[in-house]
Parts: C-alpha cells; structure tokens; sequence
C-alpha cells in the first residue's frame, strides 16, 4: 500500500512541477540581452487606449497586461522559448491557433472563463524577432479571434513603445 502511495504522490507532485506561469517566463527573461519587456501597471494603462479603436475596445478590460520581445535570436533560443511557452500554456490553457514552420512558430492559447476569456497569449516567433504578449482580463473570445485574423497583435509592441516615448513623462517613473 505504502509503495502505491509513495508512486501516487511522486506522479501528482511531477505533474504540478511541470507547469510555468508567465509571470516567471517573463521575470526569466526580461534582463537577456536584446530584449525589450513591457508590463504596464494600473497607473498606465491610458497608454494602451490611445493605439487603436480594437485595441482600446479590448484593453477596457485588461487587468494584467505584458509583452517581450527578443531580437535576432540564434535557433537554439528559439528552440528553447518555444519549449518554455509550452510549459506555461501546459498549464491549463487551450490553443485556439498553433502554426509550426521552419521559418516561424505562432501559438495564441487561452485560459477560459464560462463564455469569456480570461487570460490570453499571444506568441510568435521566428529568427528575427519573437515576442509574446500576455493578457489577463475578461475578453470577447470573438474580439480575441478577429484581432489576431487581422494581424493587430503583429505590431502592438511597436505601437506601445511609439507610444510611450512620445507621451509626457510620469512623475516619479523612469523607464531606464
């Protein structure tokens, strides 16, 4: 009985280990070289209004909103944040679109909530550039699906830094 235990506990406690969340994906990442991570707090969350009339439509309802890229990565990095990503959507999240090339990888995977969504990522990758864009809010899975078929997640993280470097200044927040 003891040995049937024992297996049963090492088999529940390997199975909780092996999920990620992607608050540790990006704090493990955003100090690499090349990077550019955003996370942007309650106090500016104004900023993601003013990028387009979809986005704003969707961000009225963001609770946790955060993005990374990584520029000119070798294959093997490339190989290695496609298997962390996979570990952080392994827990409990569904893809809704994975597309798996040479030259690219894609995966938008979603956490549901009833009828509505309420966590997304949004992941691209290829040799150039990959980056990942993670949402936590409660989000038309229709909203969701169009903003991606209109390639609207493609450029957001362009738009968001255009974005803050043109806007005023936060009192107290520095950037660098």
């Amino acid at each position: 009985m003891k040995k049937y235990l024992f297996i049963f506990l090492s088999v529940f406690l390997f199975s909780c280990a092996t999920g990620k969340s992607f608050q540790s994906f990006f704090n493990d990442h955003k100090r690499d070289m090349g990077v550019t991570a955003f996370q942007v707090p309650n106090f500016m969350r104004a900023l993601l209004t003013n990028i387009s009339p979809e986005l704003n439509n969707l961000f009225g309802n963001v609770k946790d909103f955060k993005f990374i890229t990584f520029s000119e990565i070798t294959k093997e990095k490339q190989q290695k944040l496609i298997e962390q990503i996979n570990l952080v959507i392994n827990n409990n999240f569904t893809d809704i679109l994975r597309t798996n090339t040479q030259e690219k990888t894609k995966i938008i995977s979603v956490k549901e909530n009833s009828d509505l969504v309420s966590q997304a990522i949004i992941f691209n990758t290829t040799l150039a550039k990959s980056s990942v864009i993670y949402l936590k809010g409660n989000f038309d899975p229709n909203r969701l699906r169009h903003l991606t078929k209109t390639n609207q997640f493609e450029n957001l993280s362009q738009k968001l830094i255009q974005n803050y470097q043109t806007s005023p200044k936060t009192p107290g927040f520095n950037p660098n």
